[in-house]
């Protein structure tokens, strides 16, 4: 659910104004709106305050590029300092790690000059014998690719220099590269025949191009050969820099943050000569903490509450609150935009519905179970209070996300083993070849013969200890109840959507939302009935058969969309093609059943070429079917598995929240002014 806001105005002393911030940031409370225009001034700072702002900002810039110099997570918590040292702690961490940083800057260009050019420079230093150090001579190095001709430069240099050069060429690694030895009054003529042929003399970078081919190789030489050495020692000196002035750096840090903060508070609140004054949101279940964090103050603050107005205010911020089930499952709403404030949270319907999907799908024990070890290995780092470093893809997850991950991890593989059991799916069918999981044929006609299906009459003997509830493998006859099955998830979520979009409307006094969503409620309602009544099409000459219910429901369902565009054509003239979307929208949860059955096939082959090794080969067969087998299975899982997510995550994002018109607005995520250094430590600044 959406946490319910009050909004907050608070008046106050200028001059007593940071000791009501900082009690403020001590609460954790207040979410912050500037205040525009009236007669007190707003915006940017001014003055004595516009300076200690930039005095502080500067330092806390120089604090937080020396942290990222020093590259290291936050450390354990150390005691901050006075705050008249702070600028010398400060510069005493970042004048060696700056030096260091440079250090390994220059070594890590080197590293990557050698590695680009090292064996090039190696074979032209041998080419030129030594005429690279000539006082009278110069070299003019050149790279040839695959198809540049020598002769065409042989030519050129020849109209040019006539005989008054040397050309020599050689391999090095996967280049050819030359080398051409003229006198040094000849060296422009010599390139100007370099690029006369579109040839270009090779350019060493940085400060090797100062140096002769001799000296060049010799330094890529020594840094070939002592780079890797000199890394190590260089990246052990910056840990020690980081465990020396790691902790009181993130101290310092914190407090210039809380500082900023400070100057942030006063450049969106309205002021005046001698006061002060805020406007923000606090969430109802909070106003206690706000209240008792003002309260001390006196008579020197003043502050009102009120109701926000959730029809017309955009500002309200948004705070989540769901129960603890619930609430793992907002790390998944992190990939949507916020809910608008006053309207619908689709959070518990996520959590309800998205693991359920995922395990349709699936429906595979083996499967669910490698899910579940996963989830148990996220929640065993979050209980060691360990993040994820994920640094091939440039992240890192820290413990309180892995938590909730691996909630969700195992509420997903719970999910796929239940429905493993109904499908009888283990890795495929590796359990109905040992007679775990095995066909029931009465038992499925009684199940399921209420659809019109019966399970064909075969020969073949089925046993086994468990039957299978629910065969989606056997495609011949059992396809049309999974397919049908998917589609009524479909029909409930888009119908509720609608029906939420009337809720909205009817809360918000909004009348086009109301007669919009009335109008595709009914109209998708009379498709899904007209699909059922007429069976998919096949007997249209059930529209006039009014003592079918169904009938008589699809008729009212049309009438109402008819009504409601009418009531509407003028903001929306398409909406039939709306419509006809919708149906789509239900059909998109066909889905859920072509995912799961392409995934259940995809398992079912990969076990059986290896069962087929076993029958074939025997006890042989059986070491290499389970290798093969497995990796087979990991393959295609690997393969699938991003699917397996985003096809139920899309069925939430589009089908189902694009009626709710939760796409189409949104609010800002409710963002508390807060403390990040500890409480106290942050020393007063007299205005």
């Amino acid at each position: 659910m959406i946490n319910p806001m009050q909004q907050v105005v608070i008046a106050t002393r200028r001059r007593g104004s940071e000791a009501v911030i900082t009690a403020l940031q001590d609460a954790g409370v207040l979410h912050l709106k500037p205040i525009t225009g009236g007669p007190l001034s707003t915006g940017s700072l001014a003055g004595g305050d516009a300076q200690s702002r930039r005095d502080d900002e500067r330092l806390l810039a120089r604090a937080e590029s020396t942290i990222a110099e020093l590259g290291a997570y936050r450390p354990a918590p150390a005691p901050l300092p006075p705050q008249e040292d702070w600028e010398r702690v400060v510069e005493e961490a970042a004048g060696p790690v700056s030096a260091l940083a440079r250090q390994r800057q220059e070594l890590q260009a080197d590293l990557d000059a050698e590695a680009s050019y090292g064996d090039a420079v190696r074979t032209l230093a041998r080419l030129s014998g030594g005429v690279d150090r000539s006082r009278r001579l110069t070299v003019v190095p050149f790279l040839l690719q695959p198809n540049d001709s020598l002769a065409d430069l042989e030519a050129a240099l020849q109209g040019t220099l006539k005989d008054r050069y040397a050309l020599a060429t050689d391999a090095a690694g996967s280049n050819r590269v030359g080398l051409i030895a003229v006198l040094r009054g000849d060296r422009d003529a010599a390139r100007a025949a370099l690029s006369r042929v579109r040839l270009g003399e090779l350019r060493l970078p940085g400060r090797f191009d100062s140096m002769s081919l001799s000296d060049a190789a010799a330094a890529f030489e020594q840094v070939r050969g002592q780079g890797a050495e000199r890394q190590r020692l260089l990246g052990e000196e910056r840990e020690a820099l980081a465990r020396t002035h790691g902790p009181v750096l993130y101290a310092v840090r914190d407090a210039l943050k809380d500082r900023v903060a400070i100057h942030d508070v006063r450049a969106v609140s309205a002021r005046g000569k001698y006061s002060l004054a805020m406007q923000g949101y606090v969430p109802a279940d909070r106003v206690p903490a706000l209240t008792a964090a003002l309260g001390r103050f006196g008579d020197a603050v003043a502050y009102e509450l009120h109701p926000v107005d959730e029809h017309h205010d955009l500002s309200v911020p948004v705070q989540l609150k769901n129960n603890s089930y619930v609430r793992p499952f907002q790390v998944v709403m992190g990939l949507m935009s916020l809910p608008r404030y006053g309207t619908f949270d689709p959070t518990w319907v996520i959590a309800l519905f998205f693991p359920l999907f995922f395990g349709i799908i699936i429906a595979d024990i083996g499967y669910g179970l490698l899910f579940l070890l996963f989830g148990l290995w996220l929640l065993g780092k979050a209980r060691r209070n360990e993040g994820w470093d994920l640094s091939f893809f440039g992240a890192y997850v820290p413990p309180a996300t892995l938590r909730d991950l691996g909630f969700v991890t195992n509420v997903m593989a719970a999910w796929s083993i239940l429905w493993g059991f109904l499908t009888g799916e283990f890795f495929g069918t590796l359990l109905e070849h040992l007679h775990v999981f095995y066909l029931n044929p009465e038992l499925l006609n009684s199940l399921w013969s209420w659809t019109g299906i019966r399970y064909p009459a075969e020969e073949a003997h089925h046993s086994g200890l468990i039957p299978i509830l629910f065969p989606r493998l056997e495609t011949g006859y059992f396809s049309n109840v999974a397919l049908v099955f998917a589609l009524l998830f479909g029909i409930l979520q888009v119908l509720w959507g609608w029906g939420i979009r009337v809720q909205q409307g009817l809360k918000h006094r909004d009348p086009v939302h109301v007669w919009e969503g009335l109008a595709l409620f009914g109209g998708v309602g009379a498709l899904i009935l007209m699909a059922f009544a007429t069976r998919a099409g096949k007997d249209f000459g059930e529209f006039t058969n009014f003592a079918n219910p169904l009938i008589l429901l699809m008729y009212v369902g049309f009438a109402l969309f008819v009504v409601g565009w009418l009531r509407v054509i003028k903001h929306y003239p398409l909406l039939p093609i709306e419509l006809l979307s919708q149906g789509g929208a239900v059909v998109s949860y066909a889905r859920i059943f072509a995912v799961g059955l392409v995934s259940a096939i995809l398992a079912k082959l990969c076990t059986d070429v290896g069962w087929s090794l076993y029958e074939n080969i025997g006890f042989l067969g059986i070491l290499i079917g389970i290798l093969l087998g497995a990796l087979l299975h990991f393959f295609v899982l690997a393969l699938t598995l991003i699917g397996h997510i985003i096809q139920p995550l899309r069925l939430h994002m589009v089908e189902f929240l694009n009626p709710t018109g939760f796409n189409a607005e949104t609010s800002p995520a409710y963002n508390p002014l807060r403390r990040l250094s500890a409480a106290g430590t942050v020393s007063g600044q007299g205005k």
